[in-house]
């Protein structure tokens, strides 16, 4: 027969030879790698960009002429491969508008892109000649590789929408935005970041958004957990045979 002192070392051993410590939850703010603004393009006015800008726009402009805004994330160089991602949020301030609300969508690029050093002037509706390696509407990298669409490869499926109407910060948050920063983090390949839509459908509905360069940027919340830790699994120890 065996004795309670002998049963409950056993016992330790056999809870300590599950070999895995648990996960801990965890919260990580982070701003955009890149962001920047696809302005139609306009044959008269040539490719028009903002990579340098403080300011990035979705929707149309008085004039009818469309924006979107693009931007990414690191996602692999903030968060520990194999975490599992379990709420996101993103937040950006809206400083200028002359309409009210709108919905502004969030969709999933599906092709790389890039920010040069244009800077538009004044509010930077209209942007500035477009610079090497900048994102317009006909390039992914201006000036010779181009989206297969015009005005950005993008996902039909909605990742997040919200109603914007008066300056201020606005966030976005939904299971969509989870399940694809956790594609991005397992495959940091397909990382191109979201296309940000406004409403399309009318003249001067056009939001104006602050970029990574500003005093405002947007920031990326995302909450994980980090992949369970292997432990060592400790070598049972005999146990003494109780005395007479």
């Amino acid at each position: 027969m065996i004795s309670s002192k002998a049963f409950l070392t056993l016992l330790f051993v056999s809870l300590s030879c599950t070999g895995f410590e648990s996960a801990s939850a965890n919260i990580i703010n982070i701003m955009p790698s890149k962001d920047n603004t696809l302005y139609e393009y306009d044959p008269a006015e040539g490719d028009h960009s903002n990579g340098a800008g403080f300011h990035f726009f979705a929707g149309e402009n008085a004039m009818g002429e469309i924006r979107r805004g693009v931007l990414a994330f690191d996602i692999a160089g903030a968060i520990p491969p194999g975490s599992t991602i379990t709420a996101v949020s993103l937040s950006m301030n809206m400083s200028m508008t002359p309409t009210g609300a709108v919905t502004v969508e969030l969709h999933k690029l599906l092709a790389d892109w890039g920010e040069g050093t244009s800077h538009a002037p004044m509010g930077e509706g209209d942007g500035a000649p477009a610079t090497p390696n900048d994102a317009t509407w006909r390039h992914r990298f201006f000036d010779s590789v181009f989206w297969t669409t015009q005005g950005g490869d993008f996902s039909a499926t909605v990742s997040a929408s919200q109603s914007v109407a008066g300056t201020g910060q606005y966030t976005w948050s939904s299971t969509q935005m989870i399940a694809d920063v956790q594609s991005w983090l397992d495959n940091p390949g397909s990382n191109f970041g979201w296309l940000v839509l406004g409403d399309e459908t009318g003249g001067a509905t056009a939001k104006r958004f602050d970029t990574r360069e500003s005093a405002s940027p947007p920031v990326l919340t995302i909450q994980y957990t980090g992949a369970p830790r292997a432990r060592p699994t400790p070598r049972p120890r005999p146990t003494p045979a109780p005395r007479p």
